[in-house]
């Protein structure tokens, strides 16, 4: 029997009553050749550290493009600069209009996430409990209306505002965003609801609590992590968007960050531009659960 040195290949003694002295391989059954399969895989365990090596490598770079940008803004704003260190940077930000700012976007960006919040969850309960043909074609609206590019509804939305004197007027700023956002939130908030089982509610029913009282005092905490996802999405989409705010304001007085980054083009005011997200995401992620209502239904 022939065989070629490989780590892989090593002979052992098989005893028998009438082969004492027969040699065969470790790993293959006497008189057993070894397949085609078993060398493909021999090949796949030897190409294996390079496939990882492979993956290390698209993970590294993808990670290194997505910190890269926030690590060069970072180290100018906190590395010395021409007009001073950092804290005369961040200094020159809160005592300028930047303060102002911030809470022009603060308070667009919190108006928008509440007014979305308490028009959608209500249609997203609808949605997603309702059965008929008008439901059927409210959804197929919705879907309509997330597929239509905002900047098609710039010219009308602004015709309209101007004629109710909101245009240059963070009012009318959150109403647009209201608009832009409330049918994604809608469908947010309706794939929340659809995994709370609707005999919890009707267990509220029977003890004597309405259709109302069960939306609120049932569906709502159980989809309380769902409706923190879309508060963050909604808060982040309102937070970072520019084209609706340039178009819509005029005044320096209303100006929102994006608008004042893009004029300022100060380090220190991008650094107080990440700051909100961050913390708000901070706050929040201990209130996000999967699972928390599981077997509350018996047999499930």
């Amino acid at each position: 029997m022939r065989c070629y040195p490989s780590p892989k290949c090593e002979f052992v003694r098989v005893s028998g009553p009438r082969n004492p002295h027969k040699l065969t391989l470790r790993g293959t059954a006497p008189g057993r050749r070894r397949e085609r399969g078993d060398l493909d895989s021999l090949d796949v365990r030897r190409s294996r550290p390079a496939l990882v090596a492979l993956r290390l490598a698209v993970l590294v770079l993808a990670t290194a493009l997505a910190i890269a940008p926030l690590a060069s803004v970072l180290a100018r704003a906190v590395l010395p600069g021409p007009g001073g260190g950092p804290i005369e940077a961040f200094t020159a930000v809160l005592r300028g209009p930047g303060l102002l700012w911030l809470g022009n976007s603060l308070l667009v960006c919190l108006s928008t996430v509440l007014a979305t919040l308490v028009v959608g969850a209500p249609a997203a309960y609808v949605l997603a409990r309702a059965r008929g043909r008008l439901v059927s074609a409210y959804a197929i609206a919705l879907f309509a209306l997330q597929s239509v590019p905002v900047i098609l509804l710039l010219v009308p939305l602004f015709v309209i505002l101007a004629r109710v004197g909101l245009v240059d007027d963070l009012q009318g700023l959150v109403v647009v965003y209201v608009g832009v956002s409330l049918a994604v939130v809608i469908w947010m908030l309706s794939a929340s609801v659809s995994t709370i089982p609707v005999e919890i509610e009707e267990a509220a029913w029977l003890d004597g609590s309405s259709v109302l009282g069960g939306f609120v005092r049932v569906v709502l905490p159980n989809a309380l992590p769902g409706i923190l996802s879309t508060a963050i999405f909604t808060f982040l989409t309102a937070w970072n968007e520019y084209l609706v705010a340039v178009v819509f304001i005029r005044s320096s007085d209303a100006l929102t960050l994006a608008i004042g980054l893009q004029m300022a083009r100060s380090p220190a005011l991008t650094v107080v531009v990440m700051l909100p997200p961050v913390l708000l995401f901070a706050v929040l992620h201990r209130y996000f659960s999967l699972g928390g209502i599981g077997g509350s239904i018996a047999g499930r």
